[in-house]
Protein backbone atom coordinates (compact mmCIF):
# COMPACT_ATOMS: atom_id res chain seq x y z
CA UNK A 1 0.00 0.00 0.00
CA UNK A 2 2.84 2.36 0.86
CA UNK A 3 4.54 1.84 -2.53
CA UNK A 4 1.24 2.44 -4.39
CA UNK A 5 0.70 5.68 -2.55
CA UNK A 6 4.27 6.71 -3.23
CA UNK A 7 3.93 5.78 -6.91
CA UNK A 8 0.82 7.95 -7.16
CA UNK A 9 2.62 10.75 -5.33
CA UNK A 10 5.61 10.44 -7.67
CA UNK A 11 3.34 10.71 -10.70
CA UNK A 12 1.64 13.78 -9.24
CA UNK A 13 5.02 15.34 -8.44
CA UNK A 14 6.25 14.59 -11.97
CA UNK A 15 3.24 16.39 -13.39
CA UNK A 16 3.43 19.33 -10.96
CA UNK A 17 7.15 20.02 -11.22
CA UNK A 18 7.43 18.80 -14.80
CA UNK A 19 4.77 21.21 -16.00
CA UNK A 20 7.29 23.97 -15.55
CA UNK A 21 9.57 22.29 -18.09
CA UNK A 22 6.74 22.09 -20.62
CA UNK A 23 5.64 25.64 -19.87
CA UNK A 24 9.11 27.07 -20.47
CA UNK A 25 9.65 24.89 -23.56
CA UNK A 26 6.37 26.20 -24.95
CA UNK A 27 7.36 29.82 -24.17
CA UNK A 28 10.67 29.21 -25.94
CA UNK A 29 8.82 27.85 -28.97
CA UNK A 30 6.41 30.80 -28.97
CA UNK A 31 9.20 33.39 -28.85
CA UNK A 32 11.20 31.54 -31.50
CA UNK A 33 8.10 31.24 -33.70
CA UNK A 34 7.48 34.97 -33.44
CA UNK A 35 11.09 35.71 -34.41
CA UNK A 36 11.09 33.21 -37.27
CA UNK A 37 7.70 34.42 -38.51
CA UNK A 38 8.84 38.04 -38.48
CA UNK A 39 12.05 37.06 -40.20
CA UNK A 40 10.49 34.99 -42.96
CA UNK A 41 7.29 36.88 -43.74
CA UNK A 42 7.20 39.08 -46.79
CA UNK A 43 3.68 40.43 -46.43
CA UNK A 44 1.14 41.40 -43.82
CA UNK A 45 -1.06 38.47 -44.86
CA UNK A 46 1.75 36.01 -44.05
CA UNK A 47 2.29 37.67 -40.69
CA UNK A 48 -1.42 37.38 -39.89
CA UNK A 49 -1.24 33.73 -40.91
CA UNK A 50 1.64 33.20 -38.49
CA UNK A 51 -0.23 34.91 -35.68
CA UNK A 52 -3.15 32.51 -36.22
CA UNK A 53 -0.80 29.66 -35.27
CA UNK A 54 0.98 31.45 -32.43
CA UNK A 55 -2.09 32.71 -30.54
CA UNK A 56 -3.45 29.23 -29.68
CA UNK A 57 -0.04 28.22 -28.31
CA UNK A 58 0.01 31.37 -26.19
CA UNK A 59 -3.54 30.75 -24.94
CA UNK A 60 -2.67 27.17 -23.99
CA UNK A 61 0.45 28.30 -22.19
CA UNK A 62 -1.26 31.13 -20.32
CA UNK A 63 -3.85 28.64 -19.09
CA UNK A 64 -1.29 26.04 -17.97
CA UNK A 65 1.08 28.64 -16.52
CA UNK A 66 -1.74 30.32 -14.61
CA UNK A 67 -2.87 27.01 -13.15
CA UNK A 68 0.71 26.22 -12.17
CA UNK A 69 1.17 29.59 -10.43
CA UNK A 70 -2.09 29.06 -8.50
CA UNK A 71 -0.71 25.64 -7.44
CA UNK A 72 -3.58 23.90 -9.22
CA UNK A 73 -1.71 22.08 -11.96
CA UNK A 74 -3.49 20.51 -14.87
CA UNK A 75 -3.81 16.74 -14.74
CA UNK A 76 -1.80 14.25 -16.76
CA UNK A 77 -4.51 13.71 -19.38
CA UNK A 78 -5.00 17.42 -20.06
CA UNK A 79 -1.25 17.97 -20.17
CA UNK A 80 -0.93 15.18 -22.74
CA UNK A 81 -3.78 16.57 -24.84
CA UNK A 82 -2.34 20.08 -24.77
CA UNK A 83 1.09 18.74 -25.73
CA UNK A 84 -0.51 16.90 -28.67
CA UNK A 85 -2.21 20.15 -29.70
CA UNK A 86 1.22 21.81 -29.68
CA UNK A 87 2.48 19.21 -32.13
CA UNK A 88 -0.63 19.57 -34.31
CA UNK A 89 -0.16 23.35 -34.48
CA UNK A 90 3.49 23.01 -35.49
CA UNK A 91 2.51 20.41 -38.11
CA UNK A 92 -0.18 22.71 -39.52
CA UNK A 93 2.39 25.48 -39.69
CA UNK A 94 4.75 23.18 -41.60
CA UNK A 95 1.90 22.08 -43.85
CA UNK A 96 0.38 25.49 -44.59
CA UNK A 97 3.24 28.02 -44.53
CA UNK A 98 3.42 29.61 -47.98
CA UNK A 99 6.53 29.02 -50.13
CA UNK A 100 8.37 27.14 -47.38
CA UNK A 101 6.26 24.15 -46.42
CA UNK A 102 6.93 20.48 -46.04
CA UNK A 103 10.62 19.61 -46.22
CA UNK A 104 11.50 23.22 -47.01
CA UNK A 105 9.93 24.50 -43.79
CA UNK A 106 12.21 25.65 -41.01
CA UNK A 107 9.47 25.23 -38.42
CA UNK A 108 10.27 21.55 -37.86
CA UNK A 109 12.89 22.65 -35.30
CA UNK A 110 10.07 23.47 -32.88
CA UNK A 111 9.32 19.79 -32.48
CA UNK A 112 12.60 19.23 -30.62
CA UNK A 113 12.00 21.26 -27.42
CA UNK A 114 8.41 20.02 -27.21
CA UNK A 115 9.40 16.37 -27.58
CA UNK A 116 12.20 16.72 -25.03
CA UNK A 117 10.07 18.60 -22.50
CA UNK A 118 7.30 16.02 -22.72
CA UNK A 119 9.81 13.19 -22.32
CA UNK A 120 11.22 14.82 -19.19
CA UNK A 121 7.77 14.93 -17.60
CA UNK A 122 6.00 11.79 -18.70
CA UNK A 123 6.65 8.11 -18.19
CA UNK A 124 8.78 6.46 -20.87
CA UNK A 125 5.85 4.68 -22.52
CA UNK A 126 3.90 7.92 -22.98
CA UNK A 127 6.89 9.91 -24.19
CA UNK A 128 7.71 7.23 -26.77
CA UNK A 129 4.11 7.28 -28.04
CA UNK A 130 4.25 11.09 -28.16
CA UNK A 131 7.50 10.96 -30.13
CA UNK A 132 6.07 8.42 -32.59
CA UNK A 133 2.95 10.60 -32.96
CA UNK A 134 5.19 13.55 -33.85
CA UNK A 135 7.25 11.52 -36.31
CA UNK A 136 4.14 10.23 -38.07
CA UNK A 137 2.63 13.72 -38.38
CA UNK A 138 5.84 15.25 -39.68
CA UNK A 139 6.39 12.43 -42.17
CA UNK A 140 2.78 12.71 -43.37
CA UNK A 141 3.06 16.48 -43.81
CA UNK A 142 6.29 16.19 -45.79
CA UNK A 143 5.05 13.28 -47.88
CA UNK A 144 1.72 14.91 -48.74
CA UNK A 145 3.29 18.21 -49.72
CA UNK A 146 6.55 17.04 -51.27
CA UNK A 147 5.85 13.50 -52.51
CA UNK A 148 8.12 13.83 -55.58
CA UNK A 149 10.75 15.66 -53.55
CA UNK A 150 10.82 12.99 -50.83
CA UNK A 151 11.73 10.39 -53.45
CA UNK A 152 14.95 12.24 -54.35
CA UNK A 153 17.89 10.86 -52.40
CA UNK A 154 19.07 14.21 -50.99
CA UNK A 155 15.65 15.11 -49.61
CA UNK A 156 14.97 11.58 -48.41
CA UNK A 157 18.26 11.76 -46.53
CA UNK A 158 17.25 15.08 -44.93
CA UNK A 159 13.88 13.69 -43.88
CA UNK A 160 15.52 10.56 -42.46
CA UNK A 161 18.08 12.58 -40.50
CA UNK A 162 15.36 14.80 -39.06
CA UNK A 163 13.26 11.80 -38.06
CA UNK A 164 16.24 10.06 -36.44
CA UNK A 165 17.20 13.15 -34.43
CA UNK A 166 13.59 13.69 -33.30
CA UNK A 167 13.35 10.05 -32.24
CA UNK A 168 16.68 10.34 -30.43
CA UNK A 169 15.43 13.43 -28.60
CA UNK A 170 12.36 11.59 -27.34
CA UNK A 171 14.26 8.44 -26.40
CA UNK A 172 17.04 10.32 -24.61
CA UNK A 173 14.47 12.35 -22.67
CA UNK A 174 12.66 9.15 -21.68
CA UNK A 175 15.96 7.54 -20.70
CA UNK A 176 16.89 10.56 -18.57
CA UNK A 177 13.47 10.45 -16.88
CA UNK A 178 14.01 6.74 -16.18
CA UNK A 179 17.46 7.39 -14.64
CA UNK A 180 16.09 10.15 -12.41
CA UNK A 181 13.16 7.99 -11.32
CA UNK A 182 15.46 5.05 -10.46
CA UNK A 183 17.73 7.35 -8.45
CA UNK A 184 14.77 8.68 -6.53
CA UNK A 185 13.49 5.18 -5.93
CA UNK A 186 16.92 4.01 -4.77
CA UNK A 187 17.13 6.93 -2.37
CA UNK A 188 13.69 6.15 -0.92
CA UNK A 189 14.15 2.37 -0.97
CA UNK A 190 11.29 1.59 -3.35
CA UNK A 191 11.47 -0.72 -6.36
CA UNK A 192 11.38 0.65 -9.87
CA UNK A 193 8.12 0.32 -11.82
CA UNK A 194 8.32 -1.30 -15.24
CA UNK A 195 8.19 1.02 -18.24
Amino acid sequence: MQSQRNSAQETAEDIFFGQLVIIYARWFVIVAMVILALWSTSSVAQLVGAVIFIVPLMAINFFVHGRYLMEKPVNKMLLTILSAVDILIITLLIFLWPNENGLLSQFYIFYYPLILAFAFVSVARNSIMYTVFTLVLYTAACTIIDAPLVLESVWLERLTIRLITMAAMGLLGAYYWRIQRSRLRAATGLELDPI
